[in-house]
């Protein structure tokens, strides 16, 4: 839904928004002349002043639209150089198609394709594709601009050397009589002031010294060119507006054409308007990240989408060129003191009254001059800083990206160099993907235990046999381009292991590569009587894909397979400690009765009068499976002893969630905390199964010390040894995560 674009909109800081409006206007006006004198010579000669006419015509109505509807305070929205070069090229092709056809019908395709994109940028900001558009890699990016720098340079230098249209900038090199002096003068002019310009003052922006610079060079030499003097046939300037065949501007008489259009013509279009909204969309939103950084602020980037498609469409139903949110202009604006919305609003204002009461001096504009100032933007744009990536190996491949776009971009245009930039956006991405590891942790068995607490004698045999299990923590994705690797990493272990664990709950996406290469390990495995176990599959990935049900689909989770889902990974631990256990003899047989006094460890030093004495201070209890035994900040002093069943000690967390602490089985024992400091429970603790306890309150152990003093020193005694095994395998687990 569109959001009302004078809500935010205020007018408190009008003054210093009116300054950095109106510095933005000057900066961006005489770009934006440039720009649609490029796109409209390139159906030829008679067609520079109507494009000098669309582009102020562009500057306006962006210029207001853009910054009203936007989501980018300080931005400034003009034609730019990256829709200049995709309009242009496209004007090119068109004209060479319709030699000698009717010029209202060639414009007419122009405004369309303004159309088409500005649409295009309205659906990309309702559907939220502001975001997928900032994560195209930067080499393909700057590939982009580059190959845009590159191609207004070629473009605008036989302007520069004033040949005569028609004649290709290779033959115009290579014949010097063909050069013009008078442009070459003006044109040189131009890009001194320009380039100077910053060195003199920064109070007035380059391009209008650069072009001031050039129009006085003119001036002068008309003193010795008289022809210079004079409009008409003149074509050094850019002539009186709305001139030129097919109407220029507003003229109507381009929409007569519409008609006349077939199905070819809007099949010429349709490609050139997809690859120029994506240029301009990644131009917007690339300077909106830059302003940014410099305010820190945060821009809206499907709202600014929005209020870009806005504006491009409406520039192109008054006839103007499309455009971005250029970076010369919004810096110029940022430094001159604007600070919301209204300074785009302004800018645009400025434009529009510019065009009305400057549009007679805009007629004297040199064509050189205009041609001297896009190649300065060019060379500005153009990123040398991507020479640097030569220098390093790790980077070569990222220069290959870049150089590929640019050279695609000048060698078959803009169009393919789009296709070109998308396939290789593919490759950085797989290489990324490649270059990093899925596998994030890897431990054994013997270092990492699960939370259920253990009797010595149990942790002894898992000390020594639990190398027989490995568990991974996989990241990222799992498709074609890592199945290898991951294949590689646990080579080692499917021959040596009887478990492996993978940890899924940080993976991203995994494809049927990865699908079918987890069905060859877990065949692997199987045929060596081990198993398989997946954890902490997430309930559904960013792709929306619901990976339990993938793996049902492949067959990769059916009952006669050995690959075993566990919710968490502590569970799959867990399975892995317990069958290592029954191996050894030591798993606790279905229907064992309750243990007594004389077959827990903590008492299994207890003389028979100590034991006697210490049985009168217990009291039973049975629990039923899922039954609070205690909660978080319940106030209690006994100490429970496991004699059957298992009781699971969770930490509440806030949102109704909670942490799994540990699990306390058969013969061990919890709630020591408040047995030793007669605080608060710290936790909640629920039976799992049917479990019956034991439970020694300290009250009436202290009042048994009274006449068996020796029976609270081996009772601590035993409390202190059991909670010393436990913080060793803490600090042992602790250092095992770290250094895996």
């Amino acid at each position: 839904m569109l959001k009302n674009p004078l809500k935010d909109l205020t007018l408190k800081d009008w003054p210093a928004d009116s300054f950095g409006g109106l510095a933005a206007m000057l900066v961006a006006l005489p770009q934006a002349i440039a720009f649609g004198v490029v796109i409209y010579s390139a159906l030829g000669p008679g067609h520079s002043a109507a494009g000098a006419m669309a582009g102020l015509i562009g500057a306006a109505a962006i210029g207001v639209l853009a910054p009203l509807f936007g989501g980018a305070p300080r931005l400034i929205s003009a034609p730019c150089a990256p829709a200049a070069a995709v309009m242009a090229a496209l004007a090119a092709v068109l004209a060479a198609r319709a030699a000698g056809g009717d010029p209202a019908r060639l414009t007419l395709l122009l405004v369309l394709a303004g159309l088409i994109s500005g649409a295009l940028q309205i659906v990309y900001g309702a559907a939220g594709g502001g975001r997928l558009i900032k994560y195209i890699p930067y080499p393909v990016v700057t590939g982009y601009l580059s190959g845009v720098a590159v191609i207004i340079f070629l473009g605008q230098f036989p302007k520069l050397l004033g040949l005569t249209p028609g004649i290709d900038l290779r033959t115009g090199l290579l014949f010097p009589g063909a050069w013009q002096l008078p442009a070459i003068l003006i044109g040189l002019a131009a890009m001194a002031v320009m380039a100077l310009a910053p060195r003199i003052t920064k109070k007035v922006p380059g391009p209008i010294l650069g072009l001031l610079g050039g129009t006085l060079v003119y001036w002068a030499l008309s003193l010795v060119w008289p022809d210079l003097r004079s409009l008409e046939g003149n074509r050094f300037v850019v002539g009186p507006l709305g001139g030129g065949e097919g109407g220029g501007g507003l003229g109507l008489e381009r929409w007569l054409a519409l008609p006349k259009l077939g199905l070819g013509d809007l099949q010429a279009i349709l490609v050139p308007s997809l690859t120029l909204s994506i240029l301009l969309s990644m131009d917007t939103l690339k300077t909106c990240v830059v302003l940014d950084a410099l305010t820190h602020s945060r821009h809206d980037s499907n709202r600014e989408l929005i209020g870009q498609g806005l504006g491009n469409t409406a520039s192109a139903l008054l006839g103007g060129v499309p455009g971005a949110g250029t970076m010369g202009a919004s810096l110029v604006n940022l430094q001159s003191g604007g600070k919301t919305r209204l300074s785009g609003v302004l800018e645009g204002v400025f434009s529009l009254v510019a065009f009305l009461l400057l549009s007679r001096l805009i007629a004297w504009v040199p064509i050189s001059a205009l041609a001297g100032i896009l190649i300065v933007v060019a060379w500005k744009m153009f990123d040398r800083k991507s020479f640097a990536l030569l220098r390093k190996r790790s980077t070569v491949f990222d220069f290959f990206v870049t150089a590929s776009v640019v050279a695609t971009a000048v060698a078959a245009g803009l169009m393919a160099a789009a296709g070109v930039g998308l396939a290789l956006a593919i490759l950085l991405f797989i290489r990324e993907q490649i270059q990093g590891s899925v596998i994030r942790r890897k431990s054994t068995g013997d270092k990492l235990f699960s939370k259920e607490r253990r009797l010595p004698v149990e942790m002894e045999v898992l000390e020594r046999e639990g190398r027989k299990t490995v568990v991974c923590e996989l990241q990222g994705t799992l498709f074609f381009g890592t199945t290898d690797q991951l294949l590689t990493e646990l080579d080692a272990d499917l021959k040596t292991r009887r478990f492996i664990i993978l940890d899924l709950r940080r993976v991203q996406s995994i494809d049927f590569t990865a699908a079918h290469m987890l069905e060859q390990i877990e065949g692997s495995i199987r045929s060596r009587k081990g198993a398989l176990l997946l954890s902490s599959l997430p309930q559904s990935l960013p792709s929306g894909q619901d990976l339990k049900g993938y793996f049902d689909e492949v067959g990769l989770v059916a009952p006669e397979k050995g690959a075993i889902v566990f919710d968490a990974l502590d569970d799959a631990l867990a399975w892995a400690e317990d069958r290592l256990l029954e191996e050894a003899k030591l798993q606790i047989p279905p229907g064992a009765p309750p243990l007594g006094l004389e077959a827990i460890d903590l008492f299994r030093d207890f003389e028979p009068e100590l034991r006697t004495a210490l049985y009168a201070c217990l009291v039973e209890r049975s629990c039923k499976a899922s039954e609070k035994i205690f909660g978080r900040g319940d106030m209690g002093d006994e100490l429970f002893i496991v004699r059957k069943g298992k009781v699971r000690v969770l930490l509440p967390l806030e949102g109704g969630r909670s942490y799994h602490l540990a699990t306390f089985r058969r013969g061990d024992f919890f709630g020591d905390m408040a047995f030793v400091d007669r605080n608060a429970r710290s936790a909640d603790a629920v039976a799992t199964a049917d479990t019956e306890l034991y439970v020694l309150s300290r009250a009436r152990f202290n009042d048994s010390v009274r006449e068996h003093p020796v029976m609270g020193t081996r009772l601590f005694a035993r409390l202190a040894r059991a909670l010393a095994l436990r913080l060793r395998q803490t600090d042992g687990e602790l250092r095992a995560l770290q250094e895996s």
